[in-house]
């Protein structure tokens, strides 16, 4: 039986960040894909790294902030590492709603103009926010290189069946064999139910993708309750492109891009940045969030020798960073960076989880 001493069951962006920490820290390290690494939920994100965002629960403040401190350090590893560069795309929001959160204020019109020449506010209050944000796609080609350059082996197509601690260990089933792993962590966002008894569903996300040629290109984030517009300018193969997203259904595994909810979309972004009217729609994709019932992830120990980490939800990208030190930190036995008594397994309505 092949042997390692921590094996990890997933390749969303949560898995192999774990890796990167744990590969940091001397852990030998190995990753079971079912397909291909970050090609599902995490490529089709829109990649803002959006910590600071005071629509957030404050249960996930913490965290948040703790992944926000990390990236800079962590697009630093990843990129030296694999090759790649990681660009940072945006650097402001615009966010409206009903009132102006406390400690915000309210842009003017004028100052509204400036900073995005054509944005019709309607009845909503916009103010700014100091907040970046990337491409997962550059993420999606630049992370799997960095973990297999720190020396983690990552397996793709490589299917976790079957998982159960025995003796001091955990035995992994797998389509291509059994392993042995002093630790296991299950890091499969959407699948992760399979495996660990949690209750974990996917919940779709449609985006869609445009390209404006128009004079007055968009060059920071809009984000309202009902939509978000995300340039990818900055590097000139992203310039005048905006993702427009997402739809929040619950529809299984079904990952078919309906015409009606991109019309819908396209719509609501209009509502606010009329020039989507004129752009061409480049491309459109369906992905499954990791969710749980309070909507905030699990990172727990469910064994003795097993850890989950999943049901992050639209934070995958920006809690990764974070989510790889507390892992590291509860491995290894080292002090914990944030309090995580909001994210245990036994806050769910489940009495099923096992390793």
């Amino acid at each position: 039986m092949n042997k390692t001493e921590v094996a990890i069951a997933g390749a969303g962006i949560i898995g192999p960040s774990a890796a990167l920490e744990l590969a940091s820290a001397g852990v030998q390290v190995m990753v079971f894909e079912r397909g291909r690494a970050m090609a599902e939920a995490s490529s089709a994100a829109a990649g803002m790294l959006a910590a600071g965002d005071p629509e957030n629960t404050p249960r996930l403040r913490g965290l948040a902030e703790l992944s926000r401190r990390l990236y800079p350090e962590f697009l630093a590893d990843v990129e030296r590492l694999s090759g790649e560069r990681v660009p940072i795309r945006t650097t402001r929001v615009v966010q409206g709603g009903w009132e102006t959160p406390k400690g915000y204020s309210e842009l003017s019109a004028a100052e509204l103009e400036a900073i995005a020449p054509g944005l019709i506010a309607g009845g909503l209050k916009f103010f700014s926010l100091d907040e970046e944000s990337l491409d997962p796609r550059d993420l999606a080609r630049a992370l799997p290189k960095a973990v297999r350059a720190a020396g983690v082996v990552l397996l793709e197509d490589t299917e976790v069946t079957a998982a159960s601690e025995r003796g001091g260990a955990v035995e992994i089933e797998t389509g291509s064999g059994r392993w042995a792993a002093k630790r296991l962590i299950h890091a499969s966002g959407a699948w992760a139910a399979r495996l660990t008894g949690l209750p974990i569903v996917p919940r779709k996300g449609q985006m869609v993708v445009v390209e404006d040629a128009g004079p007055e290109q968009l060059k920071v984030v809009l984000r309202t309750p009902d939509v978000y517009l995300v340039p990818r300018g900055l590097v000139p193969r992203g310039e005048g492109r905006i993702v427009i997203g997402a739809t929040v259904e619950d529809a299984g595994f079904d990952k078919r891009v309906d015409e009606a909810a991109v019309a819908r979309l396209l719509d609501e972004a209009a509502e606010i940045w009329p020039a989507v009217r004129q752009a061409r729609i480049v491309e459109s994709w369906a992905g499954l969030r990791p969710a749980t019932a309070d909507e905030l992830p699990v990172i727990d120990a469910c064994g003795e020798h097993c850890w989950v980490a999943t049901g992050h939800f639209r934070n995958g990208i920006v809690l990764a960073p974070g989510t790889a030190r507390v892992l590291r930190e509860m491995i290894l036995g080292e002090p914990l960076s944030v309090d995580v008594a909001g994210f245990r397994c036994g806050r769910l309505a489940s009495s099923a989880v096992h390793c």
